[in-house]
């Protein structure tokens, strides 16, 4: 057996919003689940004679059968689980907070406390929680293509768990998640496996190829669907954010005035601008060159500089404390020059710059990390070092006071 009990780094403060749906999916359990699971069903519901048609049945015999086994949390969960021959608005969330057993609860509440505050610290409450319920409904509609004339209801929030996932495997690539290993009498310990390889063993052996043998049908009561579903909508979420502008269109300069990216300069000015800030830059005019790179529109403009040239300028950023455009600057040098020979500079200063953003502590970690991978001196290296062991000191110090 293989559980994961927990992941490593974490990032600093309380997560709120991943708390908050931890406590409501135990709520519902306790206070709508429990209770309804020892309470006879209404027998004047209207939906219990649709319920027994369903269940297959097909006599007096066989319904008497079936009303002997029957709770009145079974017809809950027909009324309020997400039927895809009979599908609702409504049922699309509440389905999405109820669970069949402790065993089906406990296991989704471990996975969205281990890899949900992560992710949760990277995009914010507000948005955590968007993305949370977007997943969980991406994960309902791609399980429901596959048996759309089913009236079997799906219920559990593995399918929004496994948007967490999503965003935790594209985001966290080189965390590593502390797993429990029991092979008795064999081996009983636990191991740090790198997140990549637990998340990538949940996606295919655990759900892919059970999907694919039983043909999109969910086999053994799980619904295999929606968990990929799940889990490729927080990957695409995650994608489409890291492909936004770091500081968006609208950047602001040192001095508070706002700049038009869009309206800043047309094409055939780009190769005259380039030139204008090299000479500036060789002038040591570097507020001029500075001034004028965040009037660049686009890529093009910013491939008639050196490499040298656009890491000096988000050298001079990260020194005017413009963090939110320094990050933007390095993250497009990483995206645009991926076999440049000063990556691992851009990968130091998009690390620096996010030391000084909220909520960005464990992102920046894994720019150090990288501009260690990276490193052609071993100054750079040193210095992804220092930064690498004062996170880890700081993750230290806020456990002892956990604890």
């Amino acid at each position: 057996m293989f559980l994961p009990i927990g992941d490593t780094p974490n990032p600093p403060g309380i997560p709120y919003v991943n708390y908050l749906l931890i406590g409501l999916n135990l709520a519902v359990f306790l206070l709508v689940t429990l209770p309804l699971v020892t309470a006879l069903p209404d027998l004047s519901d209207p939906l219990l004679y649709k319920y027994l048609q369903v269940a297959g049945a097909d006599g007096p015999q066989s319904a008497r059968m079936l009303l002997e086994n029957l709770s009145a949390y079974d017809l809950f969960v027909f009324r309020h689980g997400f039927r895809p021959a009979d599908p609702s608005i409504s049922s699309l969330f509440t389905s999405l907070f109820l669970h069949g057993s402790w065993m089906h609860l406990a296991g989704n509440m471990l996975f969205l406390w281990i890899f949900g505050d992560n992710v949760e610290h990277r995009l914010g409450s507000v948005r955590y929680l968007l993305a949370y319920l977007a997943a969980g409904v991406a994960a309902t509609l791609f399980f429901a293509l596959f048996v759309l004339s089913s009236q079997v209801p799906l219920v559990g929030a593995s399918g929004a768990i496994s948007g967490v996932l999503g965003f935790y495997y594209l985001w966290f690539p080189r965390n590593r998640v502390k797993t429990f290993v029991f092979l008795f009498p064999f081996i009983m310990t636990t191991f740090l496996i790198p997140a990549r390889l637990v998340l990538g063993f949940y996606l295919l052996i655990d759900n892919l190829l059970p999907f694919l043998l039983n043909g999109g049908a969910g086999g053994g009561g799980v619904a295999h669907g929606a968990h990929i579903g799940g889990f490729i909508a927080g990957m695409a979420m995650a994608f489409g954010m890291d492909r936004l502008p770091g500081g968006g269109w609208r950047l602001t300069r040192r001095g508070g005035d706002e700049v038009d990216l869009e309206a800043g300069i047309d094409a055939s000015g780009l190769p005259g601008i380039a030139e204008t800030i090299e000479r500036a830059l060789g002038s040591g005019e570097l507020e001029r060159a500075a001034t004028l790179y965040l009037r660049i529109p686009g890529r093009q403009g910013r491939a008639g500089l050196t490499s040298d040239s656009l890491l000096a300028i988000g050298e001079l950023l990260l020194g005017r404390r413009e963090y939110d455009q320094a990050l933007s600057l390095f993250r497009r040098f990483i995206a645009e020059r991926p076999s440049d020979t000063a990556l691992d500079r851009a990968h130091l200063g998009a690390g620096r710059a996010l030391m000084h953003k909220p909520r960005c502590v464990t992102s920046a970690y894994h720019y150090f990390l990288a501009a260690l991978d990276l490193a052609r001196s071993r100054d750079l290296a040193e210095e992804a070092r220092l930064h690498l062991r004062a996170i880890e000191r700081l993750g230290e110090k806020r456990a002892g006071k956990q604890a």
